[in-house]
């Protein structure tokens, strides 16, 4: 038998339950929404290409690595290119199990030549960094100078515990809006 109290009770707990739930996939899309893209950009005095192995060498390469994100987060910083090698292979979304796109620009005197190529493999060493790459689009010239590689986007947490976190922390000159 139901009582008065207990359907009371019942009719006071149903609308909560639309609400509950609404409120859940809220909480949801907020943690999913604390994930930034950002692209890294790197440069180098100069470069060399070896074609039959693949590997393009960066010859005194910057010791930062810049990277920034796209809105509504507008967050921009640098780190310390020693830190982004390891960082390479962290995370369900890393470049080692997804290798990023990378535009590689040349500017040679005022002429700029631009290169689409998959980045694999980076190998630091002293003030060069060496990558396996996969030519998509153009054609690697053999030499070049004044090398600047924008690298493709990277999901990655805003969370204070996170990598991104900490290098932010870290090595940032952020700018927020």
């Amino acid at each position: 038998m139901i009582t008065r109290r207990k359907f009371m009770a019942a009719a006071l707990t149903a609308p909560v339950l639309p609400l509950g739930s609404a409120l859940a996939q809220a909480v949801k899309e907020q943690e999913q929404a604390k994930q930034a893209d950002f692209l890294f950009v790197q440069t180098a005095k100069n470069m060399s290409f070896d074609k039959s192995t693949n590997k393009l060498t960066l010859h005194g390469i910057s010791s930062t690595t810049l990277f920034f994100s796209d809105r509504p987060e507008r967050i921009a910083g640098n780190m310390k290119t020693a830190a982004f090698v390891p960082f390479w292979s962290k995370g369900k979304d890393s470049f080692l199990k997804d290798p990023p796109n990378a535009d590689v620009s040349i500017l040679e005197g005022d002429k700029l030549q631009q290169i689409v190529v998959v980045l694999q493999a980076p190998e630091p060493k002293g003030d060069t960094l060496t990558y396996t790459v996969k030519v998509l689009q153009g054609d690697m010239p053999a030499k070049g100078a004044d090398v600047s590689i924008f690298i493709d986007i990277i999901g990655m947490p805003r969370t204070p515990v996170s990598y991104a976190g900490v290098a932010r922390r870290g090595y940032r000159r952020a700018v927020w809006r």
